[in-house]
């Protein structure tokens, strides 16, 4: 019944803004010599890169920064983000659960573009995470081929990041 409210809101909001926008965080650590990724945990079964909708009319990479100050830093000790390329997009085709990384051929007006952007962590960070949440660093080989657990978009990472080389200096 949640589930039903959040794609009627999505149809208001298209209605009224166009195709919502979504950027999300790809925050990537290194422990143990294994690359890992920050995830926000709610609940037992759900995982959440952090991130947030984008404003409409305003930009991706600015409302990313805010959305990370807000959800993950004390108000008094900002991080300074740096945000770099988008390693990924997702589309949503309807207002259905389906997310894919293609727009699908038959659709001429994705619903929701999802973009993933790769953000470089300080050398030392604090963060102040919301009560509902829990912040875990999920390792590579975990997230790997496991949908079940992380859904579709979070199970892809390791396949979206091997273009990249892990500097673990």
């Amino acid at each position: 019944q949640r589930r039903v409210r959040g794609f009627q809101r999505l149809r208001q909001e298209y209605r009224q803004y166009g195709m919502r926008r979504t950027s999300e965080a790809l925050l990537m650590l290194h422990e143990h010599n294994l690359p890992h990724v920050l995830l926000l945990q709610l609940g037992p079964a759900f995982f959440k890169l952090p991130g947030g909708q984008v404003p409409p009319g305003k930009d991706a990479r600015d409302s990313l920064a805010e959305n990370l100050t807000s959800l993950l830093c004390k108000p008094e000790d900002p991080i300074k983000w740096d945000i770099g390329e988008v390693v990924c997009q997702w589309w949503r085709p309807s207002f259905e659960p389906p997310q894919y990384p293609y727009i699908p051929a038959h659709v001429s007006c994705p619903k929701e573009r999802r973009s993933i952007y790769l953000v470089h962590l300080p050398p030392s960070a604090s963060f102040s995470i919301p009560r509902n949440y829990k912040l875990v660093a999920a390792p590579l080989f975990e997230l790997y081929d496991n949908c079940a657990s992380y859904g579709p978009v979070i199970s892809s990472v390791p396949q979206i990041i091997s273009r990249f080389r892990p500097n673990y200096q």
